[in-house]
């Protein structure tokens, strides 16, 4: 193998779609999946790819860095895709303590392992923390984030990603070490854990459920085909400049209560149910603590400077994902157990 890559988080919603596009683009690649399997890390998302000669997947937690120096000292690690998070908004104002331990600390002891096993040849390795656009707070009806935006992080999630971004600068300003970093707008997809809007509105209407919608649905977010995120990560992990920072954006934004009526009407026509059925489960639901009105990216840097673009429209996007859940639907089944219902009905309430 020419070099051994590891990605954190990789049996995650975004990490198990960036393992397998670089188990199969790379096989001279040695792709080690490190991820701890908390509830919403799933191993059948890589069903497809387990079996393949240049895949490890190795479970362990990010927060020991036992475990993190033993892996980049037995696998010479040449590079670092940072994926592993806690991302839930909501559960981080439920319990704010884990997202400070996994996002904080877990990604210090990746530093902390990189910089030790990196000392003597630090150009010919790379560590790439992948974070949100959550960190630059929240925009009124006019602009977009930049990488220039200065960060305003406002729930203990977004602050937590905000924290390990600047410690990810203060490494490479001082120990030099080799990074770059991306902020990215909301993904959605195949194998997306349902506790997010668009998997938990898709359930919702598989099983006639009420769709909550938080306020008046007048949130506004940028959305993000998951699998072009993944294309943009492997873009700038391999012709990023080191040191600098690149936002990817889908160039699509949407009120919350737009995106689900679009949603709603093609989930009717994929499950053949009249038309405006799915609509009258919509019921809005008491605001969520310090909720940012909106979110947009501007990432004409790394258009211009790399030659990144989405590759499909939000509808296409979103008819694969719908027809995806509904061909996948024992997946849902599988991966929503008693703590979520739990979970679910104190969010939400209804």
């Amino acid at each position: 193998m020419q070099k051994s890559i590891l990605i954190t988080g990789g049996a995650g919603f975004i990490g198990s779609h960036l393992v397998r596009l670089f188990v199969k683009k790379y096989p001279d690649y040695k792709i080690i999946n490190l991820d701890a399997l908390t509830y919403a890390g799933n191993l059948e998302n890589l069903k497809d790819i387990e079996n393949e000669h240049n895949y490890q997947f190795i479970k362990g937690d990010i927060t020991d860095p036992a475990t993190v120096g033993r892996i980049f000292a037995n696998h010479n690690i040449k590079g670092v895709i940072h994926l592993a998070a806690e991302s839930h908004v909501d559960r981080s104002i439920a319990n704010p303590l884990e997202f400070i331990n996994t996002n904080i600390i877990g990604t210090v002891n990746l530093l902390n392992a990189a910089r030790m096993q990196w000392k003597d040849d630090p150009k010919n390795h790379l560590f790439y923390h992948i974070s949100t656009d959550e960190v630059y707070g929240s925009l009124g009806n006019e602009g977009l984030f930049t990488e220039q935006t200065p960060y305003d992080p406002r729930s203990p999630y977004s602050a937590s990603k905000a924290a390990s971004d600047h410690l990810v600068r203060a490494y490479y300003h001082t120990y030099n070490l080799p990074v770059v970093i991306s902020n990215c707008s909301n993904n959605y997809g195949p194998n997306q854990f349902p506790e997010k809007l668009l998997p938990l509105a898709i359930n919702n209407i598989f099983n006639n459920r009420e769709i909550p919608i938080y306020g008046k649905g007048e949130n506004v977010r940028d959305w993000l085909y998951v699998e072009d995120h993944a294309a943009a990560i492997d873009l700038i992990f391999h012709k990023g400049t080191i040191g600098e920072t690149y936002n990817i954006g889908g160039l699509n934004e949407w009120k919350n209560i737009d995106l689900i009526k679009l949603l709603c009407s093609i989930a009717d026509k994929n499950l053949n149910r009249k038309e405006g059925a799915s609509e009258k489960l919509i019921t809005f639901v008491k605001d969520r603590a310090g909720h940012d009105k909106r979110y947009a990216i501007d990432a004409s840097k790394l258009i211009n400077e790399l030659g990144w673009e989405p590759s499909v429209t939000f509808e296409e996007g979103l008819q694969i994902t719908v027809e995806w859940y509904i061909k996948n639907y024992d997946w849902i089944k599988r991966v929503i157990s008693g703590e979520y219902e739990e979970y679910y009905n104190k969010q939400y309430g209804i």
